[in-house]
């Protein structure tokens, strides 16, 4: 079932679940998402950044529609990160189904007025947007950028952007970096700020920067009312470390169908922790 983000993302928040935003950047990646999400009935939210784009192109969204259309559980395909109003003009005329609007490095009042400009546009044909207020850090990212300094995002800022903008789900800054974080940072997240920022706003709020943070920590924050969580880090090192450990055994090897079906089942041990971790396990039939 192929799902609008507004119209998935309102029944996690009305019922306290998170669900998994699983980058992806090849065609079997996405099947093993789609597949492992099927087993454990979860909905799901197949999100492509403008990287990952420039590498599958928008040609396969079609092909991602008719695979969503016939299957058991919800399923959004959203832009993630878009960092311009043409980005997003591409992203609605390729299919997606959700779009992200990044304009959180610039000031208050441009981040408002483009976001406000991309929501006028994407509300205009159903499709749902996702802003950002306060900056996501960056490790080893080289797909999603980050900022150098985190800057934690404020309730009362949040209420206003949301007024201003009309945006359906906000990405909020409460502790997390894009990428894995190094042996020596320990993330902490502000749980007791997502609090405030959810009772301020109601509205579903989504954690990016969520691969490498300790499962206690990403629990708790869907217990407060994060109801989308990116993870892209976590299941492309499964995917690829395993892929380098079949290759490794036998330079003859040349064909995907010897290649690809264990990495492909280590990125669905890794997607199925994360639904579970997450409470989408079964949250299909919400729907």
């Amino acid at each position: 079932m192929l799902y609008t983000g507004k119209s998935i993302l309102d029944v996690a928040n009305a019922n306290n679940f998170a669900i998994p935003a699983f980058n992806i950047s090849d065609w079997a990646m996405f099947n093993g998402v789609m597949d492992i999400s099927e087993e454990l009935e979860a909905p799901v939210i197949i999100a492509i950044h403008p990287d990952e784009v420039a590498h599958v192109t928008t040609d396969l969204i079609p092909a991602m529609h008719s695979r969503a259309h016939r299957s058991s559980v919800p399923v959004a395909i959203h832009w993630d990160h878009g960092g311009t109003y043409e980005q997003i003009i591409t992203a609605i005329r390729a299919g997606f189904t959700s779009v992200m609007i990044d304009a959180s490095l610039l000031p208050f009042a441009e981040n408002v007025a483009l976001t406000r400009k991309v929501v006028d546009a994407a509300h205009a044909v159903g499709i749902q947007v996702e802003g950002e207020l306060g900056t996501i850090g960056a490790n080893d990212s080289y797909g999603e950028a980050g900022a150098a300094e985190i800057i934690y995002t404020n309730p009362a800022d949040a209420v206003r952007f949301i007024e201003e903008t009309g945006v359906d789900s906000l990405a909020i800054a409460i502790g997390t970096s894009h990428g894995l974080y190094p042996s020596d940072k320990n993330p902490e997240l502000r749980h007791d700020l997502l609090q405030e920022i959810k009772a301020a706003t109601g509205i579903p709020l989504v954690l990016h920067g969520g691969s490498s943070n300790p499962d206690s920590e990403l629990r708790r924050a869907v217990e407060l009312g994060i109801n989308k969580i990116n993870i892209s880090s976590d299941i492309k090192v499964s995917y690829h470390n395993r892929m380098r450990e079949v290759l490794g055994t036998d330079e003859r090897l040349r064909e995907p169908n010897a290649i690809q079906p264990e990495p492909i089942a280590a990125l669905k041990v890794t997607a199925a922790e994360k639904i579970a971790l997450f409470d989408a396990a079964g949250k299909a039939n919400l729907y």
